[in-house]
């Protein structure tokens, strides 16, 4: 049985990823009113990401017979200055996901949840790899500056990331 403070707290990274999910949502939203349908679809991806992480969270929980209490969502942000500081939103929104779920880990590992602290392993691994993605874009961008070709390749290479949603919580 899972701990109830445990519990609260995996329920809480639940709303973090959903809120996650909306964020890119937003950028998507920003991206196509650029008529940049690359960057938009790259977050469109992102978003579903965001989704599956949820759902991974919201699984487990099942998995252990504890309670799913969803909560409201925050209204992100919705428009940025240009591309780079929506990067940069979305690296340091990254950033932050990794410190909640390095906190969920640490209190897993305090509370003596070795199954909770195995599973969230995933998740810690996942997090070096969202915000190098994240951050890898936002230094190509800063190298690209205001000309516009750069921007251009960029926007067509992020054109070709597919989203991939899954119902299975066990995948990804």
């Amino acid at each position: 049985m899972m701990k109830a403070e445990l519990q609260k707290a995996f329920n809480k990274q639940i709303n973090e990823e959903l809120f996650s999910a909306y964020l890119y949502a937003a950028m998507v939203n920003f991206f196509e009113g650029k008529n940049l349908k690359g960057f938009a679809n790259w977050m469109r991806a992102q978003t579903v990401e965001e989704l599956n992480h949820a759902n991974k969270l919201i699984g487990y929980l099942h998995e252990r017979g504890a309670d799913v209490k969803l909560d409201a969502i925050a209204k992100p942000t919705a428009t940025w200055k240009n591309t780079l500081s929506a990067f940069e939103a979305a690296y340091k929104h990254e950033c932050h996901i990794t410190a909640c779920i390095n906190k969920l880990h640490a209190l897993a590992t305090k509370v003596n949840d070795p199954a909770a602290v195995i599973f969230l392993n995933w998740f810690v691994s996942e997090q070096v790899e969202e915000e190098a993605n994240a951050d890898e874009i936002v230094q190509q961008l800063k190298l690209a500056g205001d000309a516009p070709g750069p921007l251009f390749m960029l926007n067509r290479e992020l054109g070709a990331r597919m989203p991939v949603f899954t119902a299975d919580p066990e995948a990804e």
